[in-house]
Parts: structure tokens; sequence; C-alpha cells
């Protein structure tokens, strides 16, 4: 290994390229374009990732949302068009019958999905807004971040049905002053009055509600609007390692059983898959990193042929040089040392070179992101896979050179001599 610290055999190296500026740097840029190309797409895939992750953080990945429509198929006496009406014992039925699923959520609104906004009041003040029937296993689904000194609905509320209400910001600034707690004191929700416990802040990523939304205990909703056991809609979450699709077949087929439909109805139930969505979109992300590693490695591995080429003339042109060295005593091992590691280096400069410009554009194009409303953020590349990059143009580099400095090494030096 002392061939790598000899002041003499970096001086030659560089004299070599020297000799051939214009052509080493233009075989250089195959090798530079190559990780460069690698380093952009990997960066961009990775900031799409990252871009979703965090869009996705407030809720959870394998989530879905099950509604009743309408049938599209007459069954078992009943006529086409009939309204399915999901109830709560459904999601006991769903929860026991399927093991996939982690958490359901049963929901209740009025002022979506079509129904009139509840009008609600505070002291001189007054809006519309949406007002949400919820459990408290609706925040395992989807985050609610509440403002220090309130809370989320809880069990006790539930079983009291306690007449107590979470505002969001919105409804803060329209209903009450500024700078004003609003914890503690109470607004009229349609013709009752509520305690507000909490205050949520709006998500930033995907959110199922939106910052004038109220939330009240499911309990307390069923009692004020005589809504029995119907419930509007699903949220369901199932297990990180569970196939959601899959789990959404499982419980539109439970509930055609349970609600007498025809299994081959699809019409019956809607149903929105969060995580199918999450699960295409990250898997693009995948195949992009993949394929630019494919570019990327071939781009690198035409780089590197083009550098042993050089090396090959160069080795041609420096025959006489060689057979002078070889005549003064050098051996076959230093001579073909020194090319190959004159094409590692070639090879790891331009890769080098390739990564910092890389780095730079991702830098620029972070920059540029960070304010744009779009899923994109910190396109960043993982420093083990740029050194593994840069140890593959090691090894190629290496394994190129052999071809050259078995060339230089079979110059028998007296044939070397004679030439001119």
């Amino acid at each position: 290994m002392g061939f790598l610290f000899d002041k003499n055999t970096w001086q030659e190296i560089f004299g070599s390229i020297g000799k051939n500026k214009t052509r080493t740097i233009i075989t250089m840029i195959g090798v530079l374009w190559g990780i460069f190309v690698y380093i952009g797409l990997s960066g961009a895939a990775k900031g799409m990732d990252n871009g979703f992750e965090k869009v996705f953080k407030t809720v959870s990945m394998n989530s879905m949302f099950v509604w009743g429509q309408s049938t599209s198929k007459p069954y078992d006496g009943f006529k086409t068009g009939r309204q399915m009406q999901l109830k709560l014992d459904n999601v006991t039925e769903l929860q026991n019958r399927i093991p996939e699923i982690q958490y359901i959520a049963p929901r209740i609104t009025l002022g979506n999905f079509g129904s009139d906004p509840v009008y609600t009041v505070r002291g001189q003040k007054s809006g519309t807004y949406t007002i949400n029937g919820d459990y408290p296993v609706y925040t395992k689904i989807a985050t609610k971040k509440i403002f220090d000194g309130g809370r989320f609905i809880n069990d006790e509320d539930i079983r009291q049905a306690r007449k107590v209400c979470v505002i969001g910001e919105r409804n803060l600034q329209e209903l009450f002053e500024k700078d004003e707690n609003p914890v503690g004191q109470y607004i009229r929700i349609g013709s009752v009055y509520f305690q507000v416990i909490g205050v949520h802040k709006m998500a930033q990523g995907v959110s199922f509600d939106n910052d004038g939304d109220i939330f009240i205990p499911f309990s307390t909703y069923r009692k004020l609007y005589n809504s029995g056991d119907n419930i509007g809609y699903m949220c369901i979450a199932a297990y990180d390692d569970a196939d959601v699709v899959q789990v959404e077949k499982d419980v539109k087929s439970i509930l055609k059983s349970i609600h007498r439909v025809d299994p081959e109805d699809e019409r019956a139930f809607g149903s929105f898959n969060l995580g199918e969505m999450f699960t295409k979109i990250s898997g693009f992300a995948k195949g992009l990193t993949f394929v630019s590693l494919i570019v990327g490695i071939a781009t690198i591995l035409a780089g590197v042929i083009g550098i042993g080429n050089i090396l090959l003339i160069s080795v041609k042109e420096r025959t006489k040089e060689l057979g002078v060295r070889r005549a003064l005593g050098a051996t076959p091992k230093e001579v073909k040392s020194q090319i190959i590691l004159e094409s590692v280096f070639l090879t790891v400069l331009a890769g080098i070179i390739g990564v910092i410009l890389g780095a730079g554009v991702l830098s620029l194009i972070n920059n540029m992101t960070k304010d744009v409303d779009f899923p994109y953020t910190n396109p960043t590349v993982p420093i083990p896979y740029v050194l593994g990059a840069l140890a593959i143009m090691v090894v190629l580099g290496t394994l190129i050179g052999l071809i050259p400095a078995h060339r230089a090494v079979s110059i028998k030096p007296i044939d070397a001599l004679r030439e001119e």
C-alpha cells in the first residue's frame, strides 16, 4: 500500500492527466453525470416520500372511510334503491370479525354531506358550523392537537352525555374576543348551551375536519338530535402490517351480510381508502428511487468505461516511458498499481464532484419548495446510499483499470524502448 503515499506515483498520475486535460475532463463528465442523476432523482423521490409522510402524519396511514349509500340490485325480497343506514352495533360486529382492524370510530354529522350547518351563538356573535358527534377513539385515527389548557372528548363525557364541546380555531376567532380564553365558557349550539372544553388546532396535512368544526360527545348528539343507533359513517384504521385493500373488502362484505345486500352490489356502501392511496404514492416514490439507481449506475458504468478507454490510449502513448520504468527496475505490480490507481482516482474525483453538484441542486429545490402548497419536503439522499454509490464507483474504477494495467505490463521493456 506504500505506493498510495508515494510522491512520485502521484506526480506521474497528475502528469499523465495533464497531458490529456480536455479528453480526461470530457470522459469524467460521464461519471459525474451518472452520480449527479442518481443523487438528483433519489433525492427528488425522497422529498416526495417525506412530503406525503408529513401530509399524512396527522392521520393513520392505514385508514379508510365507509358509509351507506343505496342498493343497485334487488335482493332477498328488497327492491333496488334501498337506503343503507349504518348502526352502532355494526361497529362491534366488524371489530369482532376482522382482527386486522385496530380502531373504528363511528361518527355522525350535521352541516356536512348535504345537511345544513348548525346556527351557533355566543353573546352577540354567531355563525353556522358543522357539528360532529364523536367518541374519544376518533383521535387514535385522526390526531387532534388541542391548545394548552383544553382537552378532547373523553369516556366520562360519553357515559354522562355531557353538554361539552371542542371548538376550532375559526370558531374561536368568530365567537370570542381576541386573547379571550374560551375554555370553561358557554356557546349555544342550536337551542342548547354547551361548555367549551378545548380548542383544536388546524392540522397541517390531511385532515378529516376543518377549523370551523365543533365536536360534541356522540351520546349527547344522540339525545339532542334523536338519532338513536344511527351513525353517519365509520373511520377505520387497520394495523400497519395489514393489507388495507383486503380489510376494505372484508368490511363491505360483512356489512352486506348484516344489511341483507346482494354480495355483488358495489353501490350499497361507499368507501374511500386513504391507506391504499398512500401505499400507491409510497410505491411510486420507491419506484423512482429504483429507476434513479439503475439510470445512475448505467451512466456511471458508461463513464467509467470511457475512463478505461482514455487510460488505454494513455498507455499506448506512454509505451516508451513505461519501457524505461521497467528497464530501471519497476516491477509489473508497481506499473499495474499506478494505472489502476489512476483509474480509481479519476472515477472517485468525478463522483465526488457529482455528489457535490447533486447536493447543491437538492438544496436549491428544498429552498424553492419550502413555501409551496405541495406535499414535498427535505429532498435528501441518506449518507449510506451516497457512500454505497462511491464504493461501487471504486470497484468499477478498479475493474476497468485492470484492462489498461494489463496492457501496460504486457509490454516488454526492450520492445518499448525500440518504439519511436
